[in-house]
């Protein structure tokens, strides 16, 4: 997810135009949370990651104008709910609870929650997570998948953003972190000094799939999804995927 990020600094006023040729309607407002490189994170003032590229290059070939706007996480949704946004990206998982109140379009990402820990952990999978503190994003994937395993429970901390979670555990406020394998592995990789680990648990952790989200029965739906989907089909997607990833997506697994 995005080489060499700073996962610091959050601006949530930060909004990033972008001009996509002669789109035929109003600018479009698409919503973000940046702060969770290599998806999307902020470089000073500009919004930029995966996401982002994506993003860019689906409304290139949708023919359509945006601007990316830094809203945060959860008020995205209530941006989505209450029409003031016209769509969100922002590594958001497809699932059926949030389909009961969103659309989303196909899967854009292969994802899995993956295990942040100190070096020298005693930690070697998920159910090692059992009475020990872990910090997760608030009303993500990850806390969804440690409350299936043990429960609600107060050694579950949640935070604003994944940049907070992972501060908790350089703290020692925490023993590890459940993310994304992508944001994990970006930001252990790029802070060797931390000497951190990271731990997969496929066994535990399911595979989840991202897609951009709108609001219920909202406008624009339909020609952005066949935008992605061509944009997947043509090449332009593995092209941004190897960008940010350094290697070949499976876009096999976004078909199915």
């Amino acid at each position: 997810m995005k080489q060499k990020l700073k996962m610091g600094v959050i601006g949530l006023s930060a909004v990033f135009l972008v001009a996509c040729g002669a789109g035929s309607g109003d600018k479009l407002t698409i919503g973000t949370d940046a702060a969770y490189a290599p998806f999307e994170s902020l470089d000073g003032d500009k919004i930029v990651g995966f996401d982002v590229d994506l993003l860019d290059a689906v409304m290139k070939e949708a023919g359509l104008e945006y601007e990316m706007k830094n809203t945060g996480w959860e008020p995205l949704f209530i941006a989505l709910k209450n029409d003031e946004v016209d769509a969100g990206i922002s590594a958001i998982t497809i699932n059926d609870d949030r389909k009961k109140t969103y659309d989303f379009s196909s899967p854009y990402f292969e994802s899995i929650n993956m295990i942040l820990a100190k070096d020298g952990t005693s930690i070697t999978s998920a159910k090692d997570l059992e009475g020990k503190k872990v910090s997760v994003q608030n009303g993500t994937t990850g806390q969804e998948a440690l409350e299936k395993m043990f429960g609600k429970s107060d050694n579950i901390k949640k935070f604003e953003n994944n940049t907070l979670a992972i501060q908790a555990l350089l703290n020692g406020e925490v023993e590890a972190v459940v993310a994304d394998n992508a944001v994990v592995q970006e930001y252990a990789k790029n802070n060797p000094d931390k000497k951190l680990v990271t731990i997969t648990d496929k066994e535990n952790f399911e595979s989840e799939y991202y897609g951009i989200i709108f609001p219920k029965d909202g406008e624009h739906q339909e020609e952005i999804n066949k935008a992605l989907k061509k944009v997947i089909e043509n090449g332009k997607y593995a092209e941004i995927y190897k960008t940010w990833f350094g290697e070949e997506p499976n876009v096999d697994a976004l078909k199915q």
